[in-house]
């Protein structure tokens, strides 16, 4: 093939092929340090620590699939060849230096993906950096079907969104021993999820499973995908006096949800998710803001319930930072009609409590005293159509506890346990859980 033709192969050659070997180049302004890669469920991060800002360019190739990125006046001073390739998208690195003096990274791929880069700037132990996620070329958007959807009608379960914080990149705070926050509430997540998991009709959603990052409006998403009932964020705090120890728990402040609701008014129309099971897209302008407005208020008062409760027990386990529920504008509790609460659990910053974060002990005395305050919660906030609203009781005037165990056939003895109950006065109005069988 002469002509036009022969000049496209050529250029496409010369656009595929990273044949120039990588070394030094007189005019580049940009070294290459180092680079991490993290390999998630439904998605594979890499990072290329930079020595300064710097131009780049990411596009797909295919048969192979593959990403090139390419870094202009680049070169590289760090070593590929130590990235755990065993899971994820990326199964290959390669590297080059074009004629022009650019720097290309070529990612060969185990299947299609879909590349989003982004550059962000120094920021605590870390320089510039340049982040190249992957994902799914073919990810179908919309809500997961969950179990519950798939059997309407029969009373489900009520779903506990867990999210561990920071991960993969994003090591969060680090203790005087350099221990991790991402490691320790990653721990503690994973034995709350187990003990929620074991409670009869409740049913745990870790946001992350592994050490990888999760973007704040993701870890919402992930919730509200899985219809979540109650969104909890484990954290561990940091400060610059080493002294300062004890727990805190945190809800949305109200200025939080007004730039929240401003977010979500701006873009209604062109979002499918629900707000306490109404669309707002096909609302007037007022209309939508009224609705918003109970919606999020609704959902707030619902969070310091919750936070309450699980503030209470931790008290019972440890020290307190504060002692009453503390309100701000974090991300990751802003959806309008999850009722969400983000657990300082100690201060990673105080070599006593990053002692007691890393033993296993400690961990699982603070996963079951969140898990008692989540079930405190939910004896009186259980969602209509779940198995947990079938078991419970509003005393009625002439109720007697020996009425009401035989009633729902459980002990006397089981019932004053499940609900705190020290002798046989009971009060009108109060709602009792009801436990189950094997609780009795």
């Amino acid at each position: 093939m002469g002509g036009r033709g022969g000049v496209w192969i050529l250029l496409l050659a010369l656009a595929v092929a990273p044949a120039v070997p990588a070394g030094p180049a007189a005019d580049a302004t940009v070294a290459v340090r180092g680079a991490r890669l993290w390999a998630a469920p439904d998605n594979t991060r890499l990072v290329l620590d930079l020595s300064g800002p710097a131009e780049h360019r990411v596009f797909t190739l295919t048969d192979p699939p593959r990403v090139v990125v390419d870094i202009e006046r680049a070169r590289l001073a760090a070593r590929l060849d130590g990235l755990d390739l065993s899971r994820g998208y990326v199964r290959r690195v390669r590297h080059g230096r074009r004629a022009n003096g650019d720097l290309r990274v070529v990612l060969d791929l185990r299947r299609a993906a879909r590349p989003k880069s982004f550059l962000l700037r120094p920021s605590g132990q870390y320089g510039h950096r340049l982040v190249v996620d992957l994902y799914d070329a073919a990810r179908r958007k919309g809500p997961v079907k969950t179990v519950e959807q798939a059997a309407a009608g029969r009373p489900r379960d009520v779903i506990v969104a867990i999210d561990a914080g920071h991960g993969g990149e994003d090591p969060g705070a680090r203790g005087p021993r350099g221990t991790r926050e991402k490691d320790v509430v990653l721990a503690i997540a994973r034995r709350l999820a187990r003990h929620v998991n074991a409670e009869p009709g409740m049913r745990a959603v870790l946001i992350r499973t592994g050490d990888y990052y999760v973007g704040l409006r993701e870890r919402m998403a992930r919730a509200r995908r899985h219809r979540a009932d109650l969104f909890l964020s484990i954290h561990a705090d940091a400060f610059r006096d080493r002294r300062a120890r004890g727990a805190s728990v945190y809800v949305l402040s109200r200025r939080g949800a007004s730039t929240e609701a401003a977010r979500w008014l701006a873009e209604r129309e062109n979002a499918s998710d629900l707000v306490g099971g109404v669309s707002l897209d096909d609302k007037d302008e007022l209309l939508a803001s009224v609705l918003l407005d109970l919606s999020q208020s609704a959902t707030i008062e619902a969070s310091i319930d919750a936070a309450r409760s699980i503030l209470r027990e931790l008290g019972r386990v440890g020290r307190l930072h504060r002692r009453r529920v503390e309100q701000a504008g974090f991300v990751v509790l802003k959806s309008p009609d999850i009722p969400s609460v983000l657990v300082e659990t100690a201060f990673i910053s105080n070599p006593r409590e990053e002692r007691l974060l890393r033993s296993p002990r400690h961990q699982e005395r603070v996963a079951r005293a969140i898990l008692r305050g989540i079930k405190r919660y939910f004896a009186t906030h259980a969602p209509p159509g779940t198995l947990l609203a079938s078991r419970r009781h509003v005393i009625a005037r002439g109720d007697t506890l020996i009425a009401i165990a035989r009633r729902y056939n459980v002990s006397v003895e089981a019932l004053r346990r499940a609900n705190g109950l020290r002798g046989d006065r009971l009060r009108v109005g109060r709602v009792l859980r009801i436990p189950a069988a094997s609780e009795s």
